[in-house]
């Protein structure tokens, strides 16, 4: 095990909330806040703490499970029985009937409603009274248990009768003891004193303010006068409480129409037999309204069948007058005629238009005179669309028109325009283009009369396409009543033929699907909800427990949390060593060479030569925060196996007010650093050796009263030079730097500054002030090693072989080790590692 040392905590929280002095020469001290620890969820700690945690969990468990069970020990045991009803198919109808029939989309709703109406019936003033005339709910009578007293209903070993005059007892706890056969003593508070005495059985007592009668029943027995019993009187009120209370009546299914009465007590029978006793008492009351609304409901569907029948009667009248008057009873009929018409009144007129324009077309042909007469074209070739025209002699007179020009262009051809048969062949032609002419203008003008004729109809038909709109919501409007009003009518008069039949054999309308049963099992406290609760009352209390560690878990446990947090390298870690228990650091890497312990420091060595590698002489310093994390072993042995592997080493004790190297060499510490820098000995007079031949040391020497200023001299200088003439490595034990400032002007001179962690020793204040102390003294070459890490805090595996050999690899560098086999552990052994 790692080695423990002395802690100065409130020095360390000080130094930890309020930062590292730094000496004069230093900068400033006024720093900057150091970064957020980074976020996330660390599960390395989360599982460390967890197995920590392990037995508060199951032991809070255990105590949730306890309580569960005390909670079912203690706690009185309601019982619940129920019965189901189904509201009569045929009744509800009648009931309901009217309201379907006026307006059919409510007859859900106007079903629920009726069943709504008897729920709140069965929990009326009135079935309660009749409740309470064929059942004695005003005496209770209790036996005292052991934890609890046990309601005795119809099983009481005896049965009292009162005239209560005082108002004041009502409520009150009497109570009874049997001193004998057929004697009790009976116990009472009223009027602010104790009344009572011993009484016989059937012997009238009379108290101020009450008269009592006490019998005995068949369940009187030797055995039961051995209890002790007790009786309350209820008054009214007190009763409907209870009642109130403990019955709950609900709609199971709407559809269905039914209804679940149920009731709770603490006593199974009671709740049985009061179950049955609503059920019966509903029964009466039901008959007894059925006969009672009988002759309203007639009443009511004979006056609305003749509301109903006179507004019809007006509703056709005047449905009737507007179909006189608009001569129409299909409004949509007759506008889709009209649409019809306008659409084929639309299509005259485009074919109109069409023979209008090609008329016209005609026309400014005809009236071209230079294609008439031009010797190159002709009519046909001009207007190819002649054999198109509807009038027959306007196309004969231009197929006329059109042999006179090819007759003119053959004579042309043979003949001059001065010749007479020319001419005359012209007169032909300009004679039949005149004739042309006025049969288009006669063709124009009825094609003209016949669009406006056209345009005419179409207006009139558009108007009355206007009105229709308007005549079809007032017809909708008038058939609405004759309709609504026609309906009502017929489906009143068929619900009173349905309401007469049903009432010529009138019997209650509802059934009991299922009567009230014994209760099996108590309804609360549930067993499995109440284990079910504690146990998962006791887990949560242990993961808020473990939550509550984990965010309070304030030490460093693992290479990872010291990765997340420092901002320096971390050159490895150094397992726990539990080969014996160390009072103070001893020198253990040449005892144990291939231990786990000397592997995992050779890695930090290879770490540190590939760090300075292009230095033959290094000064190393090795600090911690406060004291007891191990500096001062990690140093000695560290140096131990830098000196195994043939360089020459020196260890320097620079904690000069709490010098520990001397200790680990069992060697005198009567002189030392303090005296050679006071000038007092040679370097070579303090030179101390060890075990191995190329390691040697100079202890801290006796205590000065101004290690700072030895430190910052010029002779602290010409010491290390001398030193480095001989060594290849200084390795120096600074104080801790959360303490004391001499370790931060050391690690100023050196090559490396080493800052040691202990985990679950060391807080992660700590690591802060490294941060700070890297930022404000620009130390970008430091490193941090963990040390005393247990078992799975680094990233190592390991695997080995059942005779005795095993190989490891660390963090950061790899090696082999061989141990001794040892005995396999025991159930309890493991079990105590693993809580570990």
């Amino acid at each position: 095990m790692a080695i423990n040392e002395n802690t100065e905590i409130e020095e360390l929280i000080r130094n930890a909330s309020g930062g590292v002095a730094a000496p004069p020469s230093a900068p400033s001290t006024g720093m900057q806040a150091d970064d957020d620890d980074a976020g996330g969820l660390d599960i390395a700690t989360l599982v460390l703490v967890a197995r920590r945690s392990l037995l508060w969990l199951l032991l809070l468990v255990v105590l949730g499970v306890t309580a569960s069970w005390l909670y079912l020990r203690y706690t009185k045991p309601v019982y619940q029985s129920v019965s189901l009803l189904k509201i009569d198919e045929r009744a509800q109808a009648a009931e309901v009937g009217i309201a379907d029939q006026i307006a059919p989309a409510a007859a859900d709703k106007a079903r629920t409603s009726k069943l709504a109406g008897e729920v709140e019936l069965i929990k009326s003033n009135i079935i309660y009274r009749r409740l309470k005339d064929s059942l004695a709910l005003d005496v209770n009578y209790y036996v005292q248990g052991t934890v609890l007293e046990t309601e005795l209903y119809n099983t009481s070993p005896f049965h009292v009768k009162y005239d209560i005059s005082d108002v004041a007892l009502y409520n009150r706890k009497f109570n009874l003891k049997f001193t004998g056969p057929r004697q009790f003593k009976l116990d009472v508070v009223g009027q602010g004193q104790s009344l009572g005495g011993v009484y016989a059985l059937d012997q009238p007592i009379t108290l101020p303010g009450i008269k009592l009668l006490v019998s005995g029943t068949k369940d009187l027995t030797e055995a039961a006068r051995e209890a002790d019993y007790h009786f309350t009187i209820q008054d009214e009120s007190a009763v409907n409480a209870y009642l109130d209370k403990n019955l709950a009546v609900d709609i199971v299914n709407p559809d269905a129409n039914t209804i679940q009465i149920s009731f709770k007590d603490n006593s199974p029978t009671k709740a049985r037999s009061i179950v049955d006793a609503i059920d019966q008492v509903y029964l009466k009351e039901k008959l007894f309204q059925k006969r009672l609304s009988t002759t309203l409901k007639t009443n009511f569907l004979n006056k609305t069948l003749d509301d109903n029948r006179k507004e019809l009667q007006a509703a056709e009248d005047r449905l009737k007058a507007f179909t006189q008057a608009n001569k129409t009873y299909d409004v949509q009929a007759d506008a889709a005629a009209l649409t019809t018409k306008l659409e084929k009144l639309e299509e005259d007129r485009l074919e109109l238009e069409e023979k209008a324009n090609l008329l016209a077309s005609i026309s400014r042909l005809i009236n071209d005179e230079s294609i008439t007469t031009s010797e190159n074209e002709t009519v046909e070739q001009t207007i190819p669309a002649i054999a198109g025209l509807e009038d027959p002699q306007l196309a004969v007179t231009l197929n006329d028109l059109n042999g006179q020009q090819w007759d003119l262009r053959r004579l042309r051809r043979s003949s001059t325009e001065k010749t007479e048969a020319v001419q005359q062949r012209e007169a032909g032609v300009a004679f039949t283009r005149n004739k042309i002419k006025r049969l288009l203008q006669q063709d124009q003008s009825l094609l003209r009369r016949q669009l406006a004729l056209l345009g005419r109809q179409s207006d009139k038909l558009n108007a009355l396409l206007d009105q229709k709109p308007t005549q079809g919501t007032e017809l909708e409007r008038l058939k609405r009543p004759v309709d609504l009003y026609g309906k009502s009518y017929l489906e009143l008069f068929n619900t009173k033929i349905q309401f007469g039949i049903q009432q010529a054999g009138q019997i209650a309308d509802f059934q009991i699907l299922s009567p009230a049963s014994p209760p099996a099992a108590p309804i609360f406290p549930s067993k499995l909800i109440a284990y079910a609760i504690g146990l998962v009352g006791g887990l949560l209390l242990g993961l808020g427990l473990i939550a509550v560690r984990y965010f309070m878990h304030n030490t460093v446990t693992n290479v990872r949390e010291l990765e997340r947090n420092t901002k320096a390298s971390v050159l490895g870690i150094i397992p726990t060593y539990d080969k014996e228990k160390m009072e103070i650091s001893r020198l253990v890497v040449d005892k144990n060479p291939k231990s786990a312990i000397s592997e995992s420091i050779r890695s930090i060595r290879t770490n540190l030569d590939f760090i300075s590698s292009a230095k033959k002489k290094r000064l190393i310093s090795v600090t911690s925060t406060i004291s007891g994390e191990g500096k001062t072993f990690v140093t000695v042995n560290l140096a131990g196996i830098i000196a195994l592997s043939g360089q020459r080493v020196i260890i320097l004790d620079l904690d000069m007010r709490k010098p520990k190297v001397n200790l680990a060499f069992g060697a005198e510490n009567t002189r030392g650093v303090s005296t050679i820098l006071i000038e007092r000995h040679t370097v070579q007079e303090c030179i101390q050796p060890t075990n191995i031949e190329s390691l040697q040391f100079i202890s801290a020497g006796p205590t000065p009263p101004n290690p700072s200023e030895l430190i910052l001299s010029d002779r602290f200088d010409l010491m290390i030079q001398e030193l480095f003439r001989t060594y290849d490595v200084i390795l120096i034990d600074t104080p801790p730097v959360g303490l004391v400032t001499d370790g931060i002007l050391i690690m100023r001179k050196a090559d490396i500054p080493l800052y040691i962690v202990r985990a679950d020793y060391s807080r992660k204040a700590f690591i802060k002030n490294m941060n700070r102390l890297m930022r404000s003294n620009n130390f970008t070459n430091m490193c941090t090693i963990l040390n005393d890490a247990p078992a799975g805090a680094g990233y190592g595996y390991g695997y080995g072989y059942g005779y005795g050999y095993g190989y490891g690899y660390g963090a950061y560098g790899q090696g082999y080790y061989e141990e001794p086999v040892t005995k396999p552990l025991t159930f309890g052994q493991k079990l105590k590692k693993f809580l570990s």
